[in-house]
């Protein structure tokens, strides 16, 4: 005889939802116990546990667990907060705070100091004064951006800027290797972890090139302002929270300064063609233009929205387009994802038998052989004998 069990329907939703597939994506049977039609055997629960990637314990509670990540949630929604985490954004933080954890007593042991930037700079600072505090820092001229040929490059070369100072930098689509979990764009395209001695970013790479530069430098003022933050930038609007707006003034003042925008937009053309050059020029995405534009009050709300809703629709379509087209070969995924100077100073330790090969394994996420080829490519790289 089949024993079934009694489960809050609500549970089953709520881990539905949480776990970012479809109702569809489920067997039959998870529709009527949310109708309350049938019950659960534990043999099917625990199926259904795993394929929605939550603790099976979680179904047994009276209601859905009210989930933290450790670090404050900034994303919306619609005009909604989102106060829900799927398994692959809570396990991607979970595997950056890891990482930044064992960074922290690296540095310390090795006698690091404090970086002097992180929490350097005030919200009350003006936002230009603060865009080029930042910039001089990182060693980067004004035009910095338009000396560059592509958007990659521009991403490239401000990544490596951070990284040069101090910050740990990682792009991915994904959590770990796991190509089966990719990384949802609408959930969060990025977060920032502070820490004194490893100030960490991540920036969600399931989105374009030029949308990804506003991520970071919107993460860069976060740094400066010593604030952690989980983020969406939907319509690159953010939560109703002065810090935030804060960070996107000076991220856009940062990318695209207001004198140098003024002499872009007096130049002839429709709203799109505007926004298209100088997306082009500074290396931003159409939509950052745009809004741009609208925050320095060049154009109305509704020119705005309506310009947001026709570049995303164009973006869909765009991508869709290039489904099939080839993704970078794995070791440079590999450079992003863990970044050049986390993946150097595992490495370093590793040989040096500060950390087990287990150790380095879970790290990095490799197994062994994988990450003796990587330890292999990063010494040839850092020895200027590899790409």
């Amino acid at each position: 005889m089949r024993s079934e069990i009694t489960v809050n329907p609500d549970l089953i939703t709520w881990a539905v939802n949480r776990s970012g597939l479809s109702l569809g994506d489920f067997k039959q049977p998870v529709q009527e116990w949310i109708k309350g039609d049938s019950k659960p055997t534990v043999r099917k629960l625990e199926d259904f546990a795993r394929k929605a990637m939550v603790p099976l314990g979680y179904l047994f509670l009276s209601r859905p667990p009210q989930e933290s990540i450790g670090i404050p949630d900034f994303r919306t929604f619609g005009n909604e907060k989102r106060r829900t985490f799927s398994p692959n954004l809570h396990d991607i933080v979970t595997d950056i705070q890891r990482r930044q954890a064992w960074m922290r007593d690296y540095l310390i042991d090795a006698g690091d100091a404090p970086l002097d930037f992180v929490g350097k700079l005030m919200s009350t600072t003006p936002v230009v004064k603060a865009a080029d505090q930042i910039r001089s820092r990182l060693t980067l001229e004004s035009n910095w951006q338009q000396k560059q040929t592509t958007w990659e490059s521009a991403l490239t070369t401000l990544r490596r800027s951070m990284e040069s100072i101090g910050i740990f930098v990682c792009v991915t689509n994904q959590v770990g290797l796991n190509t089966r979990r990719s990384l949802n764009h609408e959930e969060f395209r990025g977060f920032v972890l502070i820490d004194e001695y490893a100030p960490w970013v991540f920036v969600n790479s399931n989105d374009t090139k030029s949308a990804q530069m506003f991520t970071l430098a919107h993460e860069i003022v976060h740094v400066w302002l010593g604030k952690p933050g989980l983020f969406n930038l939907e319509k690159l609007d953010v939560a109703e929270d002065d810090m935030e707006r804060y960070c996107n003034q000076v991220a856009a003042e940062f990318l695209i300064p207001e004198e140098k925008f003024a002499s872009y937009w007096e130049r002839s053309g429709t709203v799109q063609e505007r926004c298209v050059a100088i997306a082009k020029a500074f290396k931003v995405s159409p939509l950052v233009a745009g809004r741009r534009a609208f925050d320095l009050n060049y154009v109305s709300s509704t020119t705005y929205y309506k310009f947001y809703r026709q570049e995303m629709e164009s973006w869909r379509e765009l991508k869709q387009k290039n489904k099939d087209k080839p993704s970078p070969v794995f070791w440079q995924q590999q450079q992003l994802r863990l970044g050049d100077r986390f993946g150097y100073a595992v490495v370093q330790a590793y040989a040096e038998r500060r950390l087990l090969p287990s150790e380095a394994q879970d790290l990095t996420g490799f197994n062994r052989e994988t990450f003796s080829k990587y330890a292999r490519g990063m010494i040839r790289r850092k020895s200027g004998v590899g790409p």
